[in-house]
């Protein structure tokens, strides 16, 4: 996660069925058999590290994350992860995996990043990214919007915070490996009150939240919760579809 923003990993969790779901059709893709070390390069709250160390029992398993309140979840869950930025991180001469899951949006510099990284792994390692592909959609469009007008400066991402699929493909075909890049747009269904701003708050408003004071950050909700509800209306059985697309990028030296 970024060390921009004040993560809480408890609000992260609350819709962690659809956070979660992106992850595992990641790791379904890379196919390197028996790999000795296994990278969560960003691990956040380290509820999915178990995962790949259940998908890979003889592997090292490596966590790190830029948040300390995603470290210190992350320890308090018994993964043994540590405090580093995702920009220092260099592969070690055994990783043979590494996962990244919605993470790199939150790094400017992730393009040059993943070519550095695909080009130190060794032959038959994968390099495996998911990223939110949603940046144009009304919920982070109508924050931009509401952003652009408030008295304090609030520094927020814009749709270039992620390339397209194809970017992608270009990126890893360039370094030599084997790039299988696919999106994936989810309908997720949410419910109670407010879904789609109480989702947002854990992710996009962060750096809303760390810019604002608490009644400036209040003021800035009131505003934005009756946009949300006109652009994701509630259907008839009380729920709301929030469609979330979602780009996946698997590289496999060779």
């Amino acid at each position: 996660m970024s060390s921009s923003t004040t993560w809480d990993p408890a609000l992260y969790l609350d819709f962690d069925d659809h956070r979660s779901r992106p992850f595992h059709d990641l790791i379904a893709r890379v196919r390197t058999p028996a790999p000795r070390r296994v990278v969560d390069l960003g691990c956040g709250p380290g509820h999915l590290t178990s995962v790949l160390a259940a998908r890979w029992p003889e592997a090292v398993v490596e966590a790190l994350d830029s948040s300390p309140e995603m470290v210190a979840a992350a320890r308090a869950a018994g993964v043994d992860a540590r405090e580093q930025a995702v920009e220092d991180w260099v592969p070690r001469a055994d990783t043979d995996v590494v996962v990244t899951n919605a993470v790199l949006q939150w790094v400017p510099t992730h393009r040059e990043l993943i070519t550095r990284w695909i080009g130190a792994l060794p032959a038959g390692a994968t390099f495996a990214m998911q990223v939110p592909g949603n940046f144009g959609a009304p919920s982070h469009a109508l924050i931009r919007e509401i952003a652009a007008c408030w008295e304090t400066p609030i520094g927020l991402r814009t749709e270039l915070a992620v390339g397209e699929p194809a970017e992608y493909a270009d990126l890893v075909t360039a370094t030599g490996a084997v790039a299988d890049v696919w999106e994936t747009t989810y309908m997720q269904r949410l419910t109670g009150e407010d879904p789609v701003l109480q989702w947002i708050r854990s992710t996009a408003l962060r750096p809303v939240r760390d810019a604002l004071s608490e009644v400036d950050y209040a003021r800035f909700l009131d505003r934005l919760a009756p946009r949300l509800r006109e652009a994701y209306p509630m259907t008839a059985d009380g729920s709301t579809w929030f469609p979330f697309r979602r780009i996946f990028v698997v590289a496999t030296r060779v």
